[in-house]
């Protein structure tokens, strides 16, 4: 921290320096003008008329009017997709006609994200992929979020109605701590979570400009969470985007689910209002409303990995049904076999009316027309089921954001703080458990306590099914268990509900429910120095963030302390063109420090050669890294037989997981050993003696960062001015990969003085001395990945448009272990198409998207890492919209997965069927 707060500081000196001292003496000049199209000669609204070098701008109205006020003289910037980008230069007050001629809407295409600067599309140093605000407007999906799953190299995967995860470039995950996502500069994640709830707390489609994406490594400009790649969104500037907006949509979902519950409308009902006063002040205001059934997770396959796959199955006594939970509490019973409880179906047990509420608003203002100030709020309140270790069930969750920003034409200062308030969400899995441990009764009748049931359960089984309770068909697995069920709670009853709403309410080990309470503050700064120095591009930046947990130690060692953990990063970038403009060269690095961890340099360097406007080859070499998330570092859990412990070295304090620990390969070699003289007559200390060489003391390093290199090329041109197309290749190589590992530890020291096995310790891991840890670490494996992704557009004749794309991608374990890499849950091949034309008339528009990838076994913590299939499937999203212009308004018909055909994205989750809807957006009302 204190490396960083000379660069902050020098950032906000140089901010108003720079911002004040060009405007002193400047006098505000009014410009007014309307614009056309060149060809019909009809007014164009939409149309982005900025000024270059500062930050004023505003868009064109339904006649094609704008207005600003600059200083002048000024060159205005004159912008829309389909349109030739123009520059026309302002001397004094004046209303102008400016007629647009169309062009390939892809050569004006200008990007933000890659190198944190302005930039054409075409030339971007790395991969990038944008979705602007038309493309917003035509997709045939459900919203925005969903319609990013037609960008190339993007996978994305449902855990529920309102939250589905993306990622690039492999490793998938239901909770992806990979990938970054900004909204505004503000990274969306939940602190105490540890990453972002896809867009359940985002902006409602109806205040979206843009979303960027870009596939692999984004660390040397955007820190550890950027490694795999990052998403950045950006909302609608109310001095551009004024006047009143509304969408109202309602859709149906959940038609022929194979259940008897039937077709369950959604609503989603958003409202827009924007206004700016003399160019100087404006504010904006959003909120929107999302009600829905969620999709049901009711795959009831039997997976219990201690029975024979032929044997499995709806009869199986040891069953453990996917979607059932409390069956996976068995025993394997004398002269019985394997015996599982009577689980409870999902649908019982989670929240299934989901809802999503978003309340947001933001205040500019323009102290001069290079320094603007602004202020966002930020309240999102939701619903949604995600598959992690468990089902969970994030049950009206809180997330409030702050931002003040201080931004100029070649600067800005940033500082944002993220709450999250999670007092009411629940694991489903534990809920079943717990609720199966209230009612047991013993064979006197007697109801037992919840630390018996259990064992209380098992024994009623066994009693039943070896003829020791009269009445009851002994040797008949159904009828010991509607014997051992006797007294069960049924679901929906009032005894079910009164102890689902009590554990719900009960927070750790004897419970189900979920305290998070976590927050970060965060700020961040940045200078481009390019207009000073004029013969080269460069920029320097930095952030410092604290997170503040609180879990009530429910899950962090945090009751009654301020647990926080604090890191910073510096960059810089520098880049230089070369023969006339055709060579552009680009160098990056960044320095990142946690305090649990040492430093990390991740540099970036970048060339890419432009021929002519048309073609444009480059190369790149990347890196990245990840810190461990706030639960990799802290989590310090107590689950009874075994302690999960993070691996941050202050976590661990006291404890001597890390330092006094023998493998548990070694432990049960020799445990087995021991317990196999004590059978043959040899006294106890005689076994250990003879059995203690077989332990070996564990050497398991404190966490630290993932990491990643990375090398890529690719092309991206036009051909025929009609054909767009992009190609790229990549290799990346991974270490250090995060993974758990079990250790048992005993009091004693586990070596003498000699370095041989003490007999003490050795005997302290055979009783109630003995304490299993699982611990998190890092795997000295090394794996790459290489994959291919192509894109093109065509544009046809009278509006019509195709694109496509697909991606490829190829795992290379080596010689790893497969225990110690992070499943890859990515398909090798994976594709899109769409077609439409969005002026079929002057009223009419229509888009058709198709998704297809091929079927991949899905490995995640909700099945203990136990491969799952994931079969192959398409999508198919449609939308017919029709435009009315005295009403401002544009009708929309469309849905998500038309053909209705159920499908799974991520082994455990939720089956997705078809999403049809209809909308009616108003825009620009009273602007």
């Amino acid at each position: 921290m204190k490396k960083l707060l000379p660069i902050l500081f020098l950032i906000i000196n140089l901010c108003f320096a720079t911002g004040v001292a060009q405007n002193a003496v400047a006098q505000a000049t009014k410009i007014s003008g309307h614009i056309f199209d060149n060809d019909s000669q009809k007014p164009v609204s939409g149309v982005s008329v900025s000024v270059k070098g500062r930050n004023t701008g505003t868009i064109t109205n339904a006649e094609g009017y704008f207005e600003l006020k600059t200083n002048t003289p000024a060159t205005l910037l004159i912008s829309l997709m389909g349109y030739a980008r123009q520059e026309k230069e302002v001397a004094s007050s004046e209303s102008l006609r400016i007629n647009l001629v169309p062009a390939i809407e892809e050569l004006n295409q200008v990007v933000v994200t890659a190198s944190r600067v302005e930039e054409n599309i075409l030339r971007s140093p790395v991969s990038i992929e944008k979705m602007d605000s038309r493309a917003i407007q035509q997709t045939p999906s459900a919203n925005f979020y969903d319609g990013l799953v037609n960008l190339k190299s993007l996978d994305m995967v449902t855990s529920s109605l309102t939250y589905k995860q993306i990622n690039t470039r492999g490793f998938n995950t239901t909770g992806n701590s990979r990938f970054l996502q900004l909204v505004d500069g503000v990274d969306n994640q939940p602190s105490g979570l540890g990453f972002a709830m896809g867009n359940l707390f985002g902006p409602h489609d109806i205040d979206v400009e843009s979303a960027e994406l870009i596939p692999g490594a984004a660390s040397a400009l955007y820190g550890p969470i950027a490694f795999n790649g990052m998403l950045n969104t950006r909302t609608k500037n109310p001095f551009e985007y004024q006047g009143l907006s509304a969408q109202t949509k309602f859709g149906i979902n959940h038609i022929g689910d194979g259940t008897d519950l039937g077709a369950k409308p959604l609503y989603d009902l958003a409202i827009r209002y924007a206004k700016a006063f003399n160019n100087k002040l404006a504010f904006k205001v959003n909120a929107s409303y999302l009600k829905g059934t969620d999709w049901y997770a009711n795959d009831y396959t039997d997976i219990d990995p201690n029975t024979n796959p032929e044997n499995r199955g709806p009869n199986n006594p040891g069953r453990n049904a996917l979607n059932i939970y409390g069956d996976e509490v068995a025993q394997a019973l004398p002269n019985i076999g394997r015996v599982s409880r009577t689980g409870y179906e999902e649908k019982d047990l989670a929240t299934y009316g989901v809802y999503s509420l978003k309340l947001s608003g933001a205040l500019h203002y323009r102290i001069t027309d290079k320094l603007e100030a602004i202020y966002q709020g930020n309240y999102n309140q939701g619903t949604a089921q995600y598959t992690g270790s468990n089902r969970f069930v994030i049950n009206d969750f809180k997330f409030v954001q702050h931002r003040l920003e201080l931004r100029g034409s070649n600067f800005y200062v940033r500082a944002y703080t993220n709450h999250e308030y999670s007092t009411n969400s629940y694991n489903t899995r534990a809920l079943g458990q717990q609720i199966n441990r209230t009612w047991v009764k013993d064979l006197a009748g007697n109801t037992v306590a919840p630390n018996k049931a259990d064992s209380t359960w098992f024994a009623r089984y066994a009693a039943a099914y070896t003829g020791e309770v009269g009445g009851v068909t002994q040797q008949n697995h159904t009828a010991a268990r509607a014997f051992a069920d006797e007294g069960r709670i049924a679901p929906g009853s009032d005894a079910f509900n009164t102890a689902k709403d009590q554990l719900i309410k009960t927070r750790g080990l004897a419970g189900a429910g979920i305290l998070s309470q976590c927050s970060l503050n965060h700020i961040e700064g940045m200078y481009d120095f390019s207009s000073l120095l004029k013969v080269i591009n460069f920029q320097v930046g930095g952030n410092y963030r604290k997170y503040f947990l609180n879990t009530g130690g429910t899950l962090f060692d945090d009751k009654d302390k301020n647990l926080t953990n604090e890191e910073y990063g510096v960059f810089a970038q520098a880049s230089k063109s070369f023969w006339k403009d055709k060579l552009k060269l680009t160098v990056s690095g960044r320095y990142d420090k946690n305090e649990n961890f040492d430093g990390r340099f991740t540099p970036r360097a970048s060339a890419v050669f432009s021929p002519n406007e048309n073609h444009h080859f480059r190369a790149s070499y990347q890196t990245g890294f990840r810190n461990p998330t706030i639960g990799d570092q802290y989590i310090k859990l107590n689950v009874g037989p075994i302690i999960i412990l993070g691996g941050a070295p202050v976590n661990s304090e006291g404890m001597n997981a890390y330092t006094n620990s023998v493998t548990i390969a070694s432990f049960s070699q020799f445990a087995a050993a021991f317990g196999a003289d004590v059978q043959n007559g040899v006294p106890f200390p005689q076994a250990v003696a003879n059995n203690k060489d077989k332990l070996v003391k564990s050497s398991v390093p404190y966490i630290k960062s993932e990491k990643v290199k990375s090398y890529e090329v690719g092309y991206k041109g036009l051909i025929a001015k009609r054909l767009l197309f992009d190609i790229n290749y990549y290799y990346s190589h991974y270490t250090d990969f995060m993974i758990n590992t079990v250790v048992a530890a005993a009091p004693s020291n586990i070596l003498a003085a000699d370095g041989s096995v003490n007999q003490m310790a050795a005997m302290e891991l055979l009783g109630a001395g003995r304490q299993l840890y699982q611990l998190y670490t890092n795997a000295k494996d090394e794996v790459s990945i290489q994959g291919v992704s192509a894109g093109l557009t065509y544009s046809l004749p009278k509006n019509y448009k195709v694109s496509a794309n697909a991606t490829w991608i190829d795992f290379n374990m080596g010689d790893a272990d497969p225990n110690n890499i992070p499943a890859f849950n990515t398909p090798k091949w994976k594709t899109n198409v769409m077609f439409g034309n969005a002026r079929l008339t002057d009223r009419l528009g229509f888009n058709v998207a198709w998704h297809w990838q091929e079927a991949f076994d899905w490995y995640g913590t909700f099945t203990e890492m136990r491969p799952g299939r994931v079969n192959a499937y398409n999508l198919l999203d449609a939308q017919v919209s029709y435009r009315i212009p005295s009403l401002k308004t544009v009708v929309k018909l469309g849905g998500s997965n038309i053909t209705n055909k159920y499908i799974v994205q991520a082994y455990g989750s939720p089956a997705v069927g078809g999403l049809y809807y209809v909308s009616l957006n108003f825009d620009e009302l009273f602007r």
